[in-house]
């Protein structure tokens, strides 16, 4: 499941409506719950009358719409649009909508919105996250009001009062950042081995991986060893291609990270981007879940309090298997209901005989969405389009993408067994789990 690279730094060449703003109502603030996976975050947006679902984005300038997943939403003043971003191509066309009403919670409102819809069905990511997903939301969310994003109790708090804003923040570490074509940039220090270099980092909550590096940016940039060749996700211009390594270290303020997991896409991937002045790469959601994270855009200052996941290790998908849901359908259950036996004392039950009935319920379905080549998963067999039955036994219709993605990072040397249907053919295969990337000096 390539969950972790879809929609990594969406650029789009597009005009900005200065209209196009959220007010908080009637409130000192409004708190938002959200759903993470897979690092990324997911909160509920209401737009004209309609429930949706969006990632919430820092990497992005405006709104955009790629799904509707069976919902009907009639958007006005629609017109034919250029995207442009990360990938091989130039550009995609989509359409752009003005003066819509958007709510996010029971406070937080915006009635001139611009969306962007993309009609080309490959950017729909609901298939790899494993809930429906409808569009993307990014700099309109955070520009005129300070937002205090809690990963632990997954909840953001929109600030209408500054004075609660300061107290809030009052021990947190105050970073410096800039917002440069609507979206935020901070100084960070890269140690590839053990030179320390200051690079300029887009802070991309869109971006499920740690850190991402642009080698061709860099001057006399060398690969750690050892690397593997990847695919990293898809932009607006197409797949996305690179290599993966470790680092030694990241530095953030004070903050300090060991050995974290660095993409790093290559020259082509990232040749029509419209790259800020000195930009180096970004600043992933395995880096900032890791913190309770405010960003004050108006001040361009960002404040970060460890949380108690600070020191989760790095891990990294070592089955080198993608998945994804490829829907839902409907499963039989079993119910076995014990006889009450009318002659047992009081308050007791004895099983006389058995009787059966069957419970339907819709449960997930799950397919192999791509094997990297000599990985585990690749040795042992597996091919793309393997539907999953169950993985060490229990059956994968019971699990999420993220409980599946969970055992494909809990332990190198741990076993793994999977069993698949093949064209209607069941097939079990067994591998052991091996990192491909472990950091050496």
């Amino acid at each position: 499941m390539k969950l972790r690279y879809l929609f990594i730094g969406l650029f789009c060449c597009i005009f900005i409506n200065a209209q196009n703003s959220f007010e908080v109502n009637d409130t000192q603030k409004t708190v938002i719950p959200f759903q993470l996976i897979a690092n990324l975050i997911f909160i509920p947006v209401n737009i004209d009358g309609v429930d949706l679902t969006f990632l919430l984005d820092t990497g992005v300038s405006e709104t955009s719409i790629f799904s509707l997943e069976n919902q009907e939403l009639k958007l006005p003043n629609v017109e034919k649009i250029k995207f442009s971003g990360l990938g091989g191509n130039t550009s995609i066309e989509g359409f752009r909508s003005d003066n819509n009403v958007a709510g996010i919670g029971k406070n937080f409102v915006n009635r001139s919105m611009t969306i962007y819809i993309i009609v080309d069905q490959d950017f729909n990511i609901s298939s790899h996250v494993g809930i429906p997903v409808n569009g993307i939301i990014g700099y309109h969310f955070f520009k005129d009001h300070p937002v205090v994003i809690d990963y632990s109790s997954k909840k953001i708090t929109i600030y209408n009062d500054e004075n609660l804003f300061r107290k809030r923040i009052k021990k947190f570490d105050k970073i410096d950042i800039s917002i440069e074509k609507n979206k935020p940039y901070v100084f960070a220090d890269v140690e590839m081995t053990n030179e320390r270099r200051r690079c300029k980092l887009l802070i991309d909550l869109g971006n499920s991986d740690p850190i991402w590096l642009f080698p061709v940016l860099m001057k006399d940039f060398i690969y750690n060893r050892p690397n593997i060749d990847d695919y990293l996700g898809r932009g607006f211009n197409g797949d996305v291609y690179g290599k993966r390594s470790r680092i030694h270290r990241l530095y953030l303020g004070k903050f300090s990270f060991e050995k974290p997991l660095t993409a790093m896409p290559d020259e082509f991937s990232i040749q029509h981007v419209n790259l800020v002045e000195d930009r180096k790469g970004s600043l992933g959601g395995d880096i900032m879940r890791r913190f309770t994270v405010a960003f004050d855009y108006a001040n361009q200052k960002m404040y970060l309090r460890k949380n108690t996941g600070f020191n989760d290790p790095f891990h990294f998908n070592m089955s080198g298997l993608d998945f994804r849901q490829d829907g839902m359908e409907w499963s039989k259950d079993v119910v076995t209901l014990p006889a009450r036996n009318k002659n047992a004392p009081s308050g007791g039950i004895e099983i006389i005989n058995n009787s059966l009935q069957y419970n339907f319920v819709l449960k997930p379905v799950f397919s192999v969405a791509g094997v990297r080549k000599d990985s585990p998963g690749a040795r042992a067999g597996l091919q793309k389009e393997d539907r999953l039955i169950s993985i060490n036994g229990r059956k994968t219709a019971d699990m999420t993408l993220q409980k599946i993605l969970e055992i494909m990072k809990s332990g190198e040397g741990r076993t793994i067994e999977i069993n698949i249907e093949r064209k209607n053919k069941p097939m079990t295969f067994r591998f052991t789990l091996e990192d491909p990337i472990p950091y050496q000096e």
